[in-house]
């Protein structure tokens, strides 16, 4: 017989707001009435702490301080009661809208242990071989030309620029086959160590430029061959799920100006030229002057942004909304670190890496994981990937001074029971790291932020992805 899982007041709050949003009733109900039906069902632990299953079908814990609520995950397991909360109290941004609970579900792990499928990198291997073979002087490099020499193409770099793009947290074992794929392309050694790549994520407006680029020089042909191999990296990608929801968006942003060129200015036909040229409405706004011919990267980026459906929003956060962005990267690493003994510390630890000389983090914070956070600022133990401290026994994993590495020790030690949990903390930590480079400009570490460091440190000695012509270091 098979055994029934305890009954649990957190579970059971989110399939009753699950149902009662998958009802198509939901979307014809006013704000107002959405938010009432939402404050019933606000659930109280012991501690005082308001929890609500709201907007994007996460959870919701009210900051009586502050007055706010904050995206976090529920201590499941833990006894609550149900409560009516004043419905005037819930800001529009924690209802569910409805097509926010349909997200593409996605991965959080990095690329670190479970490899990338040998049939998706031999796919993209023989797409970046054709790229390889187009002519540098028809695709000049307008973006990535940090990262490949001069006399790459940009057909290569579109699709490096979409895998990266499209990964929930571009961290690499230094031996992943996917990355070799390219390295007769580099300019330079990636950042990272012979362990880990810990790559840029780059924006959307990079991708953007090499498609605009060739537009505005007018080889509309050229521009439109590179939204198509940006499409088809996109749809290689999609069968990994750390890939797949924003490989999804790239999709939908990409194939209808694959279809219309004119959607997008591409075809070289200025506004009003030509019957062909780009309609009046939502995307005629791209020129912004009448006859100035193709738009620019920027306008595109936009007119992108604007066709990708609702459902999709929360993958298009990095471009959209760079707080909520950090926001729900916090909320992944709290649930990534749900095997802990205490999440919220050992994810306040994971903070404690980050680069905040101005004490913009805290404010940000919810107050369990903000009183986390402030006792180790008060010991002295944050913005820890900035000091100088002795590397793991055996693992120089930075720059030395003196015999002393510039990667230093973690707050808090973290054990995984399996790689799979290894690399989903990993990729939730890299993936918070970018998105608080994102929201405030500072620089994530070239090798890693310090407690991914110690983590990647435990998982050498485990490494399943050796293979038999040994190691390759690009």
């Amino acid at each position: 017989m098979t055994p029934v899982p305890p009954w649990d007041a957190f579970t059971s709050a989110e399939a009753a707001v699950r149902a009662m949003v998958a009802d198509p009733r939901w979307q014809e109900l006013p704000m107002p009435d959405r938010a009432h039906v939402l404050a019933a069902r606000v659930l109280v632990t012991r501690d005082g702490d308001r929890w609500l299953f709201g907007a994007h079908a996460r959870w919701h814990l009210y900051d009586p301080a502050a007055g706010r609520w904050h995206l976090a995950p529920p201590p499941r397991g833990s006894r609550a009661r149900q409560v009516r909360h004043a419905a005037a109290d819930l800001p529009p941004e924690v209802v569910p809208t409805g097509p926010d609970f349909h997200a593409e579900p996605g991965s959080t792990m990095a690329f670190i242990g479970p490899d990338v499928s040998a049939g998706l990198t031999e796919r993209l291997r023989v797409l970046v071989r054709a790229c390889g073979r187009k002519s540098e002087l028809d695709y000049p490099l307008t973006a990535f030309d940090d990262i490949f020499a001069g006399d790459v193409p940009a057909t290569v770099a579109a699709v490096w620029g979409t895998i990266m793009w499209c990964s929930y947290a571009p961290a690499f074992d230094g031996n992943e086959r996917l990355l070799t794929v390219f390295g007769e392309y580099l300019r330079r050694p990636l950042p990272g160590d012979e362990w880990v790549r810990w790559l840029p994520a780059p924006p959307l407006l990079d991708l953007v430029t090499l498609v605009t680029e060739r537009a505005r020089a007018g080889r509309p042909r050229a521009a439109l061959r590179l939204a198509a191999v940006m499409a088809d990296a996109a749809q290689i990608l999609m069968s990994d799920t750390r890939f797949r929801p924003r490989a999804l968006a790239l999709l939908t942003m990409v194939e209808p100006v694959l279809r219309r060129p004119s959607l997008d200015g591409l075809d070289g036909v200025p506004p009003g030229g030509s019957p062909g040229g780009a309609p009046g409405g939502l995307h005629s706004g791209l020129h912004s002057r009448p006859h100035e011919g193709p738009p620019d990267a920027r306008a595109v980026r936009r007119a992108w942004l604007e066709r990708a459906p609702a459902r999709l929003a929360r993958a298009l956060l990095p471009e959209t909304d760079a707080e909520a962005h950090f926001a729900h990267t916090v909320y992944d690493l709290a649930e990534a670190l749900a095997f802990t003994p205490d999440p919220t510390r050992a994810a306040a630890a994971f903070l404690a890496d980050l680069s905040d000389s101005r004490r913009r983090l805290p404010s940000r914070l919810d107050h369990r994981l903000r009183a986390a956070y402030e006792e180790l600022e008060r010991a002295g133990l944050t913005e820890t990937s900035v000091a100088e401290t002795t590397a793991p026994e055996g693992f120089p994993a930075g720059p030395r001074a003196g015999g002393v590495s510039t990667v230093p020790a973690p707050v808090l030690e973290v054990a995984p029971p399996d790689r799979t949990s290894a690399a989903s903390v990993l990729g939730a930590a890299y993936a918070m790291g970018l998105a608080w480079g994102r929201l405030t400009g500072a620089k994530v570490p070239e090798r890693g932020l310090a407690g991914q460091s110690a983590l990647v440190a435990k998982l050498i000695h485990e490494r399943d992805d050796h293979h038999d012509d040994g190691p390759c270091h690009i």
